[in-house]
């Protein structure tokens, strides 16, 4: 089958600072995509170059391809009808992404009237369709009420009722859930799995939260510092992990379970794009790292057990340490 989106050397840079070095990925039709990493490293950046909604003072370079369709800076006329249409974007701050001053029916009403052509009484039924859809409680008596008279999780729900306005292909979720407590954030990711499970559309989650990307997604990126380090299916990063970095962010995750420890942070910090390591990035702050490291940028090249990786000197296929204390746990 063909791939829904194509990425291809995506390189971003901003006032002649490079933040993204050669993104490639795919996404597949119905396919649920992860992308992880800490704060700063090009995941957000990635999806908002593809789609051209970074200001005038970002140079993009590469191919961002749309089942053929090329949207790399596409003339705007273009980017239009796939944004909101094709692709829609749910961002982690319903608050700010909903207009204040405007109902939310309203709003509602007018993401249907562009991508659907819906007005009137047709616009208004499928308007409260929707809503019924994400689970907003009420949703003719509430039709008529402002952002600010819902909660934070029910916001975040009418972004997605917008969002699916268009009937997309692709939804592009950027950490949905940051902003939400516990309870109301399994409910927005049961929510996202059962939408896709009906609609069939394929799902881009962006997130910090690692349990969150293994209850919706079926494979990972890993990013580090405008790169993808490690790629594979949810069961091969979550089983045995093999870039350090990868290994790094599931150290640092506290457990449930077993006998209490301290946690094993990540020492250092996120390299400044604009002064980075001259080897690769992850270097000073890798505790496997040798000379090699210092000066060369690994690629990005696929593994027997068929993931992506891009460590000159990566962890064991298997780990037997870490399997005894898995088990133990």
């Amino acid at each position: 089958m063909a791939n829904l989106v194509e990425i291809r050397d995506l390189r971003v840079a901003f006032d002649g600072v490079a933040v993204l070095h050669g993104i490639g990925l795919e996404v597949a039709p119905g396919e649920a995509l992860g992308l992880v990493g800490e704060s700063g490293c090009g995941k957000s950046v990635t999806w908002l170059a593809a789609l051209g909604l970074l200001p005038s003072k970002a140079s993009i370079d590469g191919s961002v391809r749309l089942q053929g369709q090329e949207l790399c800076n596409a003339p705007r006329s273009r980017l239009e009808r796939v944004r909101g249409g094709r692709i829609a974007m749910i961002f982690q701050d319903p608050a700010s992404a909903l207009n204040p001053v405007i109902r939310v029916g309203r709003q509602l009403c007018e993401a249907l009237r562009l991508h659907r052509g819906l007005t009137g009484a047709a616009g208004r039924a499928e308007a409260l369709r929707l809503m019924d859809m994400v689970g907003i409680p009420d949703a003719r008596g509430r039709f008529g009420l402002y952002p600010h008279e819902f909660s934070g999780g029910q916001c975040q729900r009418l972004m997605i009722a917008m969002a699916l306005a268009g009937e997309p292909e692709l939804l592009i979720a950027d950490e949905p859930t940051t902003a939400l407590d516990a309870t109301i954030q399994a409910q927005i990711l049961d929510l996202l799995a059962r939408l896709r499970a009906e609609t069939g559309m394929a799902v881009v989650f962006i997130s910090h939260d690692l349990g969150a990307v293994a209850q919706v997604c079926d494979r990972v990126c890993v990013m580090y510092a405008g790169r993808i380090v490690e790629q594979g299916s949810v069961a091969q990063l979550f089983g045995h992990p093999r870039h350090p970095y990868t290994r790094g962010l599931f150290d640092a995750i506290p457990r449930l379970y077993g006998p209490r420890g301290a946690l094993v942070p990540i020492s250092g910090t996120v390299p400044d794009p604009r002064h980075p390591p001259p080897g690769c990035a992850f270097a000073p702050r890798c505790a496997h790292a040798h000379g090699f490291c210092a000066t060369q940028v690994p690629r990005l090249l696929p593994q027997r057990d068929g993931r992506h990786l891009a460590c000159a000197f990566p962890l064991p296929e298997r780990d037997p340490q870490r399997d005894y204390e898995d088990a133990l746990t």
